[in-house]
């Protein structure tokens, strides 16, 4: 499924517009980042939570050359589903 056909779902099931579906699945989008942004999470509860993980520096290397290089250090975001998430999904 793509942004596109959420849209269309989302507006059938609940009876809004395309337009009014794909506003709202915008800001949804758009306030979960920005509070990942702003280091909080976002829980769902029954669908599951979105975090922020940090990534600490490491030394890799080149899988062509083999020198090492520096891999720096990262904020990631983070998905951990919620219990009637995999509930549903594992029937």
């Amino acid at each position: 499924m793509n942004k596109n056909d959420l849209v269309t779902k989302v507006a059938t099931t609940s009876g809004l517009t395309k337009a009014d579906a794909e506003r709202a699945i915008e800001a949804t989008i758009t306030s979960i980042t920005d509070s990942l942004r702003g280091g909080e999470e976002v829980r769902l509860i029954g669908f599951g939570t979105f975090a922020i993980t940090n990534r600490p520096a490491t030394e890799g290397r080149n899988p062509r050359t083999g020198e090492p290089l520096k891999i720096p250090a990262t904020r990631l975001p983070k998905f951990r589903a919620g219990k009637q998430l995999k509930d549903a999904v594992s029937c």
